[in-house]
């Protein structure tokens, strides 16, 4: 097995088990994911906003956000495990895309 094919299968373990990171919080009652806070969750943790994320927050919006299709928020952590596991897709799709692509204009660049 070629060391590509294995890091491509570890890949895929990890889009699979990526939904833990919605399931064992909820099922701990733990809030939300360590490190994905809003600004809401921020006020609430530490009392106030700093300004710098208050500054930026509206900078970036996420395609998927909340990794979650249109529609499906609100929805038990099981049923939107899905939406998940097509957000890990997608982000890993575009990441292979564009590093294949730096990859082929650095090599272009070497010939």
């Amino acid at each position: 097995m070629t060391l590509t094919r294995k890091l491509w299968i570890g890949i895929g373990v990890l889009i699979v088990l990526s939904p833990l990171g919605l399931i064992v919080p909820d099922y701990f009652k733990a809030g939300p994911a360590w490190g994905e806070w809003g600004m809401d969750e921020v006020q609430k943790m530490t009392g106030y906003v700093p300004k710098g994320f208050q500054r930026l927050s509206a900078l970036w919006k996420a395609p998927l956000e909340g990794y979650a299709f249109q529609g499906w928020e609100g929805k038990d952590p099981f049923s939107t495990s899905f939406a998940y596991i097509i957000s890990a897709i997608a982000g890993i799709a575009i990441i292979a895309v564009v590093a294949f692509l730096i990859g082929r204009v650095l090599a272009k660049e070497h010939e």
